[in-house]
């Protein structure tokens, strides 16, 4: 339900325009369907942060299917993708998965998207290109009981 009420981003130059634009917020765009069950997760995290983000990010979604102007250029495989930009700059971060281009799973809660967004933000402002996620998402880090 999230989609709904989320700006969507229906050309290329609808996205460039959205990541250029902003001067002062982090740029957050989800890459995906719509119709796909891990969309509609983050697509429903994405729409309960927004307002508390408000100031600081800025979030939009894109159909890959709609807008494939990107695909190939951010390697959108995945059936969901989340990538930051701040000053027409694209934002990594190191989640612990091996890939800092994009948040390519699903998160567990809003208040984990805020922090991810509040630290890139941060990150950001500091002129960093690279910032550590807040929490670590590698599988490997888990307790195995042994």
């Amino acid at each position: 339900m999230g989609s709904v009420f989320l700006p969507h981003l229906h050309t290329g130059w609808h996205v460039d325009q959205a990541i250029l634009s902003e001067d002062s917020r982090l740029v957050v765009i989800r890459f995906g369907r719509e119709t796909d069950p891990d969309c509609m997760l983050m697509d429903e995290i994405l729409y309960r942060v927004t307002e508390e983000v408000k100031n600081f990010a800025v979030c939009y979604l894109v159909n890959i299917d709609e807008v494939p102007d990107f695909n190939t250029m951010y390697e959108l495989y995945d059936p969901m993708t989340i990538m930051f930009f701040h000053r027409n700059k694209h934002m990594m971060c190191d989640f612990g998965t091996g890939n800092n281009n994009k948040l390519n799973f699903v998160l567990q809660s809003k208040q984990e998207m805020i922090d991810i967004i509040e630290t890139i933000y941060r990150g950001a402002m500091k002129g960093k290109g690279l910032v550590v996620s807040p929490k670590s998402y590698s599988h490997t880090n888990r307790s195995t009981g042994f």
